[in-house]
């Protein structure tokens, strides 16, 4: 879901940790987790930092001040009142978008799951027969922009299912709820405003404006900001009309993915064998090695366009008994449009099938996940054990991974920053 990782945020973290969506809606975590599942409602991502005191909203008596108050600021930013009636009168908020806004799952799927409805063999085959119908656009696509167009592909069908999927709310009335009474009242107040000054522009019009409760619009997904800096008019009729047009959402996702750092011909990562006895505490996104260092500590693959100096890092989605995978810096370019580690790796392993690559990836499937209750348990451990989770949210992040990789190490453990059932059996026996 564009603006998440990307993704976190309420139910954008609920969905953040099951499936997938550009600008991130806020973010509680200290990272993503290599577990969690995407949020599907924020493609390509605009960032956004944790809560603060600047971020809580001014409260409103009733929804009406908050407008009164809101068509003051917008007339004074330039938006018609043409383009304000036509938005805003008559709009009440949406109480199922504020509820989402701050709902907390307790349970979450494990990234296997995920990745079998995200890299299905339907969604496959439908991008290789999309891959031929729009040929001669992808092609134009990839001359301008130098994305590869499988990766578009599989955007395309991760973000609304090849376009028939992109939402069904009123994107202003969305953010109109969660401007007014959402945990991050300033970052939605300056969504709302992007979307009017998409209507303003006649890019489309207020009843076509629909995506998710969330914000995100459009086959890409792109929240407004996103839209307002990387949406292109690519079949030139004079609009941005990433809803109905399929040339100009694919168009602007490559833009997107460009201005991200995309680097034509590389690979976004691949599969990779560990050698025995391999230091997990290695695989750390923080731990950045050429190819040819990781080669020389006994991890082999088969990459393809890859240099002897180009850096990446070892991911382990499920640990040290699941699949391993080197990634590189179009990995991190596909963390910018939406921020979440399955994410990506579903980008990843799709554009590879779309291509005929297959993978035979060994998933841990007998694991249980934690719950929601029992992620913080964990991290309230680790803490009073002095191993620094950081904040107990529940949320399996940078600092929470680095705390389990060092109560592991203190186990004797392979040191893979992957919790599970049975770390925290051990922790709760101290």
């Amino acid at each position: 879901m564009s603006m998440l990782s990307p993704n976190r945020l309420g139910f954008a973290i609920a969905f953040a940790l099951l499936c997938s969506c550009s600008s991130t809606p806020p973010a509680t975590s200290n990272s993503t987790s290599p577990t969690q599942a995407p949020t599907p409602v924020v493609a390509a991502q605009a960032k956004s930092t944790a809560s603060s005191p600047a971020d809580t909203p001014a409260r409103h008596e009733s929804f009406s001040a908050w407008q009164s108050d809101f068509r003051r600021l917008a007339l004074a930013q330039g938006i018609s009142v043409a383009t304000l009636d036509a938005a805003l009168t008559g709009l009440e908020p949406d109480p199922g978008v504020i509820a989402a806004d701050s709902s907390q799952p307790e349970f979450t799927r494990p990234v296997w799951e995920y990745l079998d409805g995200a890299v299905s063999a339907s969604r496959v085959k439908r991008g290789q027969q999309l891959q031929s119908e729009h040929a001669v656009t992808l092609s134009a696509i990839e001359q301008r922009y130098a994305v590869d167009a499988q990766v578009l592909l599989a955007v395309w069908g991760m973000e609304s299912a090849f376009g028939h999927n992109i939402g069904n709310k009123s994107v202003i009335r969305s953010l109109a709820s969660l401007a007014y009474a959402g945990r991050r009242a300033n970052f939605w107040q300056e969504q709302l405003l992007a979307a009017l000054r998409i209507l303003d522009a006649g890019d489309i019009s207020a009843r076509g404006m629909i995506g998710s409760w969330a914000g995100a619009m459009g086959q890409t997904q792109f929240m407004p900001t996103t839209f307002a800096s990387h949406a292109v008019d690519f079949d030139g009729d004079g609009r941005r009309d990433i809803w109905n047009s399929a040339s100009d959402a694919l168009g602007s996702a490559a833009h997107y993915l460009q201005a991200s750092g995309w680097q034509a011909g590389k690979p976004w990562g691949f599969q990779v064998a560990l050698p025995d006895n391999f230091d997990y505490a290695l695989a750390d996104t923080g731990i950045r090695k050429t190819y040819a260092q990781w080669y020389a500590l006994g991890i082999k693959g088969t990459p393809q366009g890859l240099a002897p100096d180009d850096r990446g890092y070892l991911l382990l989605p499920a640990g040290h008994r699941g699949p391993a995978f080197l990634v590189f810096g179009n990995f991190n370019s596909i963390l910018k449009y939406n921020n979440s580690t399955s994410y990506a790796l579903a980008i990843g392993l799709l554009s590879d099938a779309i291509r005929g690559q297959q993978l035979a990836l060994q998933w841990p499937r007998g694991d249980k996940p934690l719950s929601r209750h029992e992620r913080i348990e964990l991290q309230e451990q680790l803490s009073r054990l002095g191993f620094d989770p950081g904040i107990a949210d529940g949320i399996i992040g940078a600092n929470t991974r680095r705390a389990v990789r060092g109560f592991q190490q203190h186990l004797g453990w392979p040191a893979d920053g992957y919790p599970t059932p049975q770390l925290l059996t051990e922790l709760r026996k101290r």
